[in-house]
């Protein structure tokens, strides 16, 4: 495999390093500074002290991770050193590394906190926090006694030390990132604008400059770039930012039908990529990706043998078009990265995606993904701010590898016919009652079961779909939604009736987590 490439090679001066010590909620450290209006920039926790300094950061954040403090091995940082530069503000195991190096102790404790707990605040780091305040932990080792220098800030109901501070760092033992900590931006914004001084620097405009400004310094003046479609948002802004930044005759973009595409997807798109002035062509590989799903069953056998596929159409897609290309671009956005592989630190691999994992090296193409550190929301606002239209950026999320992971067990015809008949169905619903753009997510499961039902009369033995939707704000996470009983009746019915070979319908009332967005 070749080395995978973020996209962000352009500094600013004046933001923020997150060092990645391992935890899967990292990211959202750096996500809830952009939206305060300040940039950051993800670092692998063990980033040289001079790397850092070029940055001239205004605050320094050390994340949470698996790891212990007292395990051999663990991922460590010369605090002293970081403090030197700027601020500093350590979170979960971020808390305890800047307690046990600068001669704090930390233990491991019998009383472990996980989910949501109550905080008790005896100094509160922001004023918008009240005395008394629910905030998210995940730990087992606990800061018994803080450094010399700081005070402690917080216990929790448990009697743990929740927070410490002092004139150059802050350290709290909870996820002041995630949405389940009551006020926890406020503690973010009250650390980034109070203690770091920090300037807004971030917005749209800001993002799509500076990515257009990386692009161009990493592709060069010359170089062609191939550029894969799949219909959805992020591929769609990845192809408009790389052909504003290098112009549409160096951009050449590729639509595939992998034969697991959406009712009337394929030529819908094609003809919208046109539009908006992507130098596209369509190409129909339909057979060979069923040729290569035929008879698996596994969701990541069938994820891999979709992306393998996808590799081998782009390939022969690049010689037709008799071009030399030294770069392949991809749509990757943060979530499908977190999931697949931590981009800097240890977390665990949920699920393979096509577009995560850099690229064979029979493809002799370098890689880049300029969206790959951004979340879905995020990415909007960059097409926005591109100009794309709205049935584009706000297109609900749609998978590699396509309506394969939405057909348990093997793929078929038979199978795929079913599936996109009731998703045309289910989503024509929510557009009629104007409930789509409400739902981040909305799509249809075939289950690998059948049951006894009864239709016009006669007994049926027919297929059972499911049906899911949810509200989320950048993948991450995500909740059901709450239909309303009359329309979940309405819908039903309407698959039922019109979808041949399904007589039974169900709706998935699983969050993320545990569960993920999609079933495979």
């Amino acid at each position: 495999m070749q080395q995978q490439h973020s996209g962000w090679d352009q500094q600013v001066e004046g933001g923020f390093v997150v060092l990645d010590f391992g935890s899967q909620l990292t990211q959202l450290i750096a996500r809830r500074l952009r939206e305060l209006g300040v940039f950051s920039e993800l670092l692998p926790f063990d980033t040289k002290i001079e790397e850092i300094k070029k940055r001239k950061p205004s605050g320094i954040i050390l994340s949470g991770g698996p790891s212990s403090v007292h395990e051999d091995g663990s991922p460590r940082a010369d605090v002293k050193a970081l403090g030197a530069i700027a601020p500093l503000l350590g979170i979960c195991y971020g808390m305890q590394l800047i307690a046990q190096e600068l001669g704090g102790k930390v233990v491991s404790s019998n009383d472990k906190e996980y989910g949501s707990c109550m905080v008790d605040w005896l100094k509160p780091l922001s004023p918008k926090v009240p005395v008394r305040s629910k905030v998210w932990m995940s730990h087992g080792d606990v800061v018994m006694v803080p450094p010399p220098g700081f005070k402690i800030a917080a216990k929790s109901e448990t009697g743990h030390m929740a927070a410490m501070q002092s004139d150059r760092a802050w350290a709290v033992q909870f996820h002041p990132e995630v949405m389940h900590t009551d006020h926890g931006i406020e503690i973010l914004r009250e650390f980034a604008f109070t203690l770091c001084k920090a300037k807004i620097n971030w917005n749209p405009g800001s993002i799509v400059e500076h990515l257009i400004t990386g692009i161009r310094d990493r592709v060069g003046l010359t170089d062609h770039v191939l550029c894969g479609l799949s219909g959805g948002v992020d591929s769609s802004v990845v192809a408009a930012l790389l052909t504003k930044a290098l112009g549409a005759d160096r951009v050449h973009c590729v639509f595939v039908n992998n034969g697991l595409l959406r009712k009337g997807e394929y030529d819908g798109v094609l003809e919208q990529y046109k539009k908006i002035g992507l130098n596209c062509v369509g190409v129909d590989a339909e057979e060979l990706f069923l040729g290569a799903l035929k008879g698996l069953e596994e969701p990541e056998a069938k994820r891999k043998a979709n992306g393998s596929v996808l590799i081998d159409v782009f390939m022969e897609a690049a010689k037709e078009t008799k071009r030399e290309y030294q770069w392949l671009a991809q749509g990757t956005p943060y979530p499908d990265v977190i999931e697949s592989v931590s981009p800097r630190g240890a977390s665990v691999t949920i699920k393979s995606h096509h577009n995560v994992g850099g690229l064979p090296a029979k493809m002799k193409l370098k890689l880049v993904e300029p969206l790959r550190e951004l979340f879905k929301d995020e990415v909007r606002a960059i097409g926005a701010e591109l100009g794309l239209p709205k049935d584009i950026l706000w297109r609900h999320p749609f998978p590699g590898p396509g309506l394969a992971i939405r057909c348990m067990g093997d793929v078929t015809r038979e199978k795929l016919d079913i599936i996109r008949d009731v998703d045309h169905v289910f989503i024509s619903a929510l557009k009629e009652k104007g409930l789509y753009d409400k739902i981040w997510q909305a799509f249809c499961v075939l289950l690998p079961t059948k049951t006894v039902g009864v239709q016009g009369d006669g007994r049926t033995y027919e297929r059972v779909v499911a049906l899911r939707a949810v509200t989320s704000t950048d993948g991450m996470t995500a909740d059901w939604y709450p239909f309303e009983f009359a329309f979940m009746r309405e819908v039903s019915n309407r698959i039922t009736n019109q979808v041949r070979g399904v007589n039974r319908v169900v709706y998935d009332v699983t969050s993320k987590p545990p569960g993920t967005i999609e079933w495979e």
